[in-house]
């Protein structure tokens, strides 16, 4: 064995002592069985991802095809065959054999197994690395850098995804130098079966294969002819073969067609289908078109910042190693396997950045790329005790601030708990009220949600109630409590309407707040009552002022609601409001004229920004208030639907109509248009540039448009002077595919069928648009 240079190598590295003293001895194991204590009393405080019965689906599905009961994974029509059931499967048999039939039990058992086997990530992590440094004090810092990582701690107990392919990665980390140490058959075998479970958690495992043969193969250029060399195609090959067993063995998708499996699980991590638009640096970006600095910058904003002081300060020394002995790569096992921990650390972001993978809610896809940063980590604070070793007050000063920063990360997870999973560092603006969530995600998995059907169903005890939510919150409350609570799905007879603010789209009305939780002085969610009985008297006071004000001008709109407009603010209101008539829900979609004035956190495809709000009674009057922004300008279509579908035609609103905020409005560019007979056919619509005022869109108008023309989707192909501006998810064509629903981008005001397109900025040659069989039109731009 080669040593290490003296600021990487401990002179105690090696086989680790027997223990005389019991504490020290096993002090990783007491440190790691009390974050389990404290884990397991605080399992029942979080909330539940949209993803857990999908992926309790999908472990089912694979059961059904190993036992050959169902179709399962076979069906010609179930997506999700390629994801691994390595943990989910145990997981789904630990719920069957322990008769687990309420979900409220099945929630439980899976975050605390979830969270256990992370602790066990932690336990290696604390093994490895001292094997690494010899040193217990230096793996008690490692273990607690792994543990006391805000976001993937909250993520523990609720993603049995990220945080458990970060744990296995861990696990084949510590199995990986412990092959190279021993070099026997066993070792390697059982390397390759670590590997291979986590190639089953996530492809991205699959990097360790020829990471692996490539360390082989410079041992084979650094052993004798003969037996040395055997004895390495020996080992090769029992890794190899126990590691490709072990992924065939637990992917049934792979037992008919392996080549199939690889293929599509490689092509789903890069181009997986759901396209998101995540907020970043407070701009909505498609997830399939993201910088290239996304990954890092999320790392750099959500990770503690000693933690990430020490990772630099380790990466750097291992990197400073290797430049000064370039050839102790080829002897040295220790500095080998701590380059392996740098490049673990660098290359999968760089490959992310390279071929645009569809990433989205935070660095979570990435979560794994921690495992050898923690380790860089603890070598840094193991550099930095060397380097000070003659200097105790130095020494003990670095120890004692390290100690207090993760005191400090210990306090801020308990100040933001249960929302650890949205902490962020000094590095962004967590003061300025409501500014982070216009910035970054927050809560985007609403795990306050439980919280507040809680607090609810305490403060009327006894009652039943209604509340607009999801059903996956309720299935997670005791039994006794959800049976007092009823899902008000899209908002219907809602006593209760639970507002998420992270969008920023919806009004404040804190007045109206029975429950709210804020986070770094953000609004997260607000829980409002419907009825004035269970409102705050300041609330019904607030509305009955907002009333008054709003009727003392006259309605932009008279129907069943009367609109008025006050300034910035849309009220709704309904004298002698029917009391069965609680399926009320009211839009507004604000298209600004040029869409570049919407705050980019706000920015969609349809470049307009909505505002949405269900109606409030007080007594016999009904009302919805709907407060636009400062940027408002332009057209707003506003809208009023019965969420029971009662109106004329399924889908479509009661009434819809367009409202000019400034002139001229999109009702009179329409008709001006229409005078001018700008029209694609006799039965189509009517389809017109507007590029007045610096404007760059489409406008689609057609009237007295039935339910069909309504519904049937348009498309619309745009086709670029310069094929190298084609957006990433459309290269390799010869046009810009914009296809839409009409209602995604327009509606349906006064009958008439209308739609506002914003253009792309690159050079446009043609365009074609059409509704399939019933229209279609081709024109030149000439831009």
């Amino acid at each position: 064995m080669f040593p290490l240079p003296r600021h990487i190598a401990s002179p105690r590295a090696g086989k680790i002592p027997a223990a005389s003293n019991f504490l020290s001895a096993h002090s990783g194991l007491i440190l790691c069985a009390l974050f389990l204590l404290a884990g397991l009393g605080l399992a029942g405080e979080y909330g539940i991802n949209f993803d857990e019965s999908n992926q309790r689906h999908t472990a089912a599905a694979n059961l059904d095809y190993i036992l050959g009961r169902a179709e399962g994974i076979a069906a010609p029509n179930y997506h999700d065959r390629v994801y691994g059931v390595a943990f989910e499967l145990p997981l789904l048999l630990a719920e069957r054999a322990l008769g687990l039939a309420d979900y409220y039990d099945v929630h439980r058992q899976r975050l605390i197994l979830t969270h256990l086997f992370f602790i066990l990530g932690g336990f290696f992590c604390y093994r490895l690395a001292y094997r690494l440094f010899g040193s217990r004090l230096i793996a008690l810092a490692a273990l607690l850098i792994y543990l006391l990582h805000p976001r993937i701690y909250g993520q523990s107990y609720i993603n049995s995804k990220d945080p458990v392919f970060l744990s296995m990665f861990v696990i084949a980390l510590y199995l990986l130098e412990r092959a190279f140490r021993r070099d026997t058959i066993g070792a390697f075998a059982l390397l390759g079966i670590a590997v291979g479970l986590l190639t089953n958690l996530r492809i991205m495992g699959l990097l360790l294969f020829p990471a692996v043969i490539a360390l082989r193969g410079l041992d084979w250029f650094q052993v004798g002819k003969g037996p040395e060399r055997k004895a390495l195609l020996l080992t090769g090959g029992a890794f190899l073969l126990a590691g490709g067993l072990t992924v065939y063995a637990l992917s049934p998708y792979a037992w008919t067609n392996p080549v199939d499996y690889l293929a599509a699980s490689l092509d789903l991590t890069v181009n997986h289908p759901t396209i998101l638009s995540p907020v970043f640096q407070g701009e909505r970006i498609p997830s399939d078109q993201l910088p290239p600095h996304y990954l890092p910058v999320w790392f750099g904003i959500t990770t503690p910042p000693l933690i990430l002081l020490a990772g630099c300060i380790g990466a750097a020394a291992v990197a400073a190693a290797a430049f000064r002995r370039p050839a102790a790569v080829f002897r040295n096992n220790r500095l080998r396997f701590q380059l392996l921990l740098l490049a673990a650390f660098l290359l999968p972001p760089l490959a992310a950045a390279l071929l645009g993978a569809n990433q989205y809610e935070g660095w979570r896809h990435s979560y794994f790329i921690y495992a050898p940063f923690v380790l860089l980590a603890a070598g840094g604070v193991h550099w930095l005790a060397t380097a000070f070793s003659r200097q105790r007050a130095w020494r003990g000063g670095m120890y004692g601030l390290a100690g207090l920063g993760l005191g400090l990360v210990l306090l801020q997870m308990a100040q933001i708990h249960p929302l650890q999973y949205s902490y962020f560092n000094f590095l962004v603006d967590r003061t300025t009220p409501e500014r982070l969530r216009t910035q970054y995600e927050v809560d985007y998995w609403q795990l306050l949600t439980p919280a507040a059907l809680e607090y609810l169903l305490a403060l009327y005890p006894g009652e039943s109630l209604t509340a607009r939510t999801e059903r996956r919150h309720r299935n997670i409350l005791p039994p006794g409590e959800r049976a007092r609570l009823q899902v008000a799905a899209g908002g219907r007879n809602a006593d209760f309407d639970l507002v998420y603010q992270q969008d920023a789209s919806q009004p404040d009305l804190a007045f109206n707040s029975v429950y709210h939780r804020r986070l770094y002085n953000n609004t997260v969610i607000t829980a409002r009552p419907a009825e004035a009985a269970r409102m705050p008297p300041a609330a019904v006071a607030a509305y009955q002022e907002i009333y008054r004000q709003a009727i003392a001008g006259e309605p932009i709109i008279r129907a069943d609601y009367a609109v008025y407009r006050d300034g910035k603010r849309l009220t709704f209101v309904q004298e002698n409001c029917p009391p069965e008539s609680r399926d009320v829900w009211f839009g507004v979609k604000l298209f600004p004229h040029r869409p570049e004035t919407l705050p980019p956190h706000l920015w969609r495809p349809g470049s307009y920004a909505t505002f949405e709000n269900s109606r409030v009674r007080l007594g016999d009057l009904c009302l919805a208030v709907i407060q636009l922004p400062d940027y408002a300008q332009g057209d707003l279509m506003i809208s009023r639907r019965n969420l029971g579908n009662w109106g004329p035609a399924a889908g479509l609103p009661l009434w819809e109509e367009l409202y000019s905020l400034s002139q001229p409005g999109l009702g009179e560019l329409i008709a001006g248009y229409r005078e001018k007979g700008a029209a694609a056919g006799a039965d189509a619509f009517a389809v017109f540039l507007d590029r007045a005022g610096g404007r760059n869109r489409l406008i689609y108008a057609k009237a007295d448009c039935t339910p069909a023309e309504y519904e049937t989707p348009i498309t619309l192909h745009i086709r670029p002077v310069d094929l190298a501006d084609l957006p990433a998810y459309n290269r390799g064509g010869s046009f810009d595919n914009r296809d839409f629903p009409l209602d995604y981008y327009g509606g349906r005001p006064g009958g008439d069928c209308v739609a506002v397109v914003p253009l792309p900025d690159y050079p446009i040659a043609g365009i074609r648009t059409g509704q399939g069989e019933l229209w279609s039109v081709e024109f030149g731009v000439g831009r």
